[in-house]
């Protein structure tokens, strides 16, 4: 009879018009989606010539997306899109870290070899920074600032996407060194809603955000990787559902065949 703990928490579930589905908790109060938007994030790299420029394969636009594990594959995907772009790893400014895979870890640590930024989880976004920036013909340096083109063509998808402005909120700093935004959680899942479906997008926006959910669903071991939720969900579920985690208690996700858009925040 006795409650030992308790989780708070908050969800928003809304269509491509805005519209909350289910509503629970104070869904109004700006949260911090870190890596839930990187698939948001991608459209600058979609938008910007770079998949047709350097022949980007699918795995390597779904690594765009990931928090992977930094599993060879995810390690070697990030190394090839940068030499397509003419660039090489220490372009990258991300950091790096272990492996988030177990096994992936152990073995790296046997082999006598230090983590590079390629192993860091977020190495397939920044590589697709990386890819943009050349595309788009400017210098890669500093492009985790606000003020570098890409990051601002970045925070501004953001606000195209979610309906939402961010010019008068100043940025936290992600884990990966990137500008992150405070964004209410309705407006998160209004995001994903047209993400999904292309509702209230351009051309060719529609056209990027198309291909980066083919791209995931094709190739979901690139989004997280050995038995983690994005990759087994999207993989049983291919293009039904686009699903994205991030930090701290964060879980977005995009229903494209049911028109609906996920926002979670676990505030524990």
């Amino acid at each position: 009879g006795r409650v030992e703990s308790a989780h708070r928490g908050r969800l928003a579930v809304v269509d491509a018009d805005g519209r909350a589905v289910l509503s629970l908790g104070d869904v109004a109060e700006p949260i911090f989606p870190r890596s839930a938007v990187k698939a948001i994030q991608a459209l600058v790299l979609a938008e910007s010539g770079a998949i047709q420029r350097f022949d980007l394969s699918q795995a390597e636009l779904a690594l765009a997306c990931a928090s992977h594990n930094g599993e060879p594959l995810h390690a070697e995907t990030a190394a090839s899109m940068l030499k397509k772009a003419g660039r090489k790893a220490t372009c990258l400014e991300c950091g790096a870290h272990w492996p988030m895979h177990d096994a992936a870890a152990h073995a790296l640590a046997r082999s006598g070899k230090a983590p590079s930024a390629l192993h860091n989880n977020c190495s397939g976004k920044h590589a697709g920074f990386v890819c943009a920036a050349v595309a788009m013909e400017e210098d890669p340096a500093g492009y985790i600032r606000p003020d570098h083109p890409v990051m601002a063509d970045v925070t501004g998808a953001l606000e195209q996407v979610c309906d939402v402005s961010l010019g008068g909120a100043p940025p936290g700093i992600d884990g990966c060194s990137i500008p992150t935004y405070a964004i209410p959680l309705h407006n998160l899942a209004l995001g994903f809603a047209r993400f999904g479906t292309a509702q209230g997008f351009g051309m060719e926006r529609a056209r990027a955000a198309a291909r980066i959910r083919a791209a995931c669903a094709a190739e979901p071991f690139m989004v997280a990787g050995t038995g983690r939720f994005d990759t087994e969900i999207m993989t049983a579920l291919r293009t039904r559902a686009f699903t994205k985690t991030g930090a701290e208690g964060v879980f977005c996700a995009a229903l494209p065949e049911v028109g609906l858009g996920i926002a979670l925040k676990i505030d524990d």
